[in-house]
């Protein structure tokens, strides 16, 4: 949805969920607050999720070419990369162009290629900028970001970079108010059409997904097809959805469902035993808020091995359990699963322990930052 109402804050970023959703959580907090929601402008990239999801319903939004670069020395990779640098030469022009009619009070940040040319913009027009990292290492656009913002809301304690606020990760308020209680599981297994008895497992490798851990669950729901005491709701993600649908192992005694996005996370939390999932700091964040124990499986090469510290803390915790990608496989999917399966006063105590780890206020305290470096008041409803 496009407004041409000036918008008081813009959110810039996303790309992919953990670019989006922190975002979106912020906005629907300032939006409880009094706040307008077409106050509140999204500024995305066209070939990002937010592009794609219903999630943005309500805000206002305007996506913008450019895409992400790719970490590879291939011919394919340097001309994707040169057709990258042109659309996001492009969309710092638009972001200009729409920041020079908009003067924003406050721009929040979100990392990602998405939000740089919004970061350029609030610059250029020296809009106050306040940031939002939420990984442990801050990726390339935040580390500049940072540098040029009033604030930065890190997830974690000692990420370095300047002015920072240690808030946690803002997610979404359906986490926080998630019932897991035997009378909450089976209402958000029956809202899934899932099993009412019998263990659920859940796997997701984000919004696009992530093919090892895609190959490993239909090697899994292959070698499980005969159980009936398992359900598994496997979220294959956009990108892998074509190969992993055509892929899909003959039906069985087991329930095993393919779904290519899951917009209900909160139902999906709610209904899961244990969770199998990568471990980008908004996954984690969610995972520890819901109190659910997880099998995490860190991307490889993400910079500075963010993916593998934020697993590091909870498995350290005792919250999780760490598998490398590299090891990942059907066969040890199964193995991994069979014992937290097989022992239900762990997954308990795992999920006592991730729940320790959640931030409830995080949300609260970006949303506080964010109003206490706008260059003019918030607006209220009615007003």
């Amino acid at each position: 949805m496009r407004s041409s109402a000036r918008p008081w804050l813009v959110v810039a970023g996303g790309g992919t969920g953990g670019h989006l959703y922190p975002g979106l959580a912020v906005a629907r907090e300032l939006v409880s607050r009094g706040c307008p929601p077409s106050a509140v402008h999204f500024v995305g990239a066209r070939r990002g999720l937010e592009a794609r999801t219903r999630a943005l319903e309500g805000f206002p939004a305007t996506f913008l070419p450019g895409r992400g670069l790719r970490r590879s020395l291939s011919a394919d990779a340097w001309a994707a990369n040169l057709g990258a640098l042109a659309g996001t030469a492009l969309a710092v022009g638009e972001a200009l162009a729409l920041f020079a009619r908009w003067r924003p009070a406050v721009v929040m940040a979100l990392g990602g290629y998405a939000s740089l040319p919004c970061v350029l913009a609030a610059v250029l027009w020296r809009c106050p900028l306040v940031v939002v990292n939420v990984d442990a290492v801050p990726g390339a656009v935040n580390r500049l970001a940072a540098r040029l913002a009033r604030a930065t809301a890190v997830g974690a304690p000692g990420v370095a970079v300047p002015r920072a606020v240690h808030t946690g990760v803002p997610v979404r308020s359906s986490m926080a108010d998630l019932d897991r209680s035997p009378e909450g599981r089976r209402r958000a297994r029956l809202r899934l059409d899932l099993p009412e008895r019998g263990r659920v497992v859940v796997v997701s490798g984000g919004s696009l997904g992530a093919r090892r851990i895609n190959q490993a669950t239909l090697e899994l729901a292959a070698a499980w097809s005969d159980r009936a005491d398992v359900a598994l709701r496997h979220v294959v993600g956009r990108r892998d959805w074509p190969w992993v649908s055509a892929a899909r192992p003959a039906p069985g005694a087991m329930c095993y469902q393919q779904v290519e996005y899951e917009e209900d996370m909160a139902s999906l939390y709610a209904a899961a035993d244990v969770a199998v999932q990568r471990a980008g700091a908004n996954t984690v964040a969610e995972l520890a808020l819901a109190g659910v124990p997880s099998l995490l499986v860190p991307l490889p090469g993400a910079p500075g091995d963010h993916q593998g510290a934020n697993a590091r803390t909870v498995a350290g915790a005792g919250g999780a359990v760490v598998v490398n990608d590299d090891e990942l496989d059907g066969g040890r999917l199964a193995s991994e699963l069979e014992a937290l399966l097989g022992a239900p006063a762990r997954l308990e105590e795992m999920g006592r322990a991730a729940k320790g780890l959640g931030r409830p206020g995080a949300t609260s305290e970006v949303a506080d930052l964010v109003q206490r470096h706008a260059r003019r008041p918030m607006p209220r409803e009615g007003r």
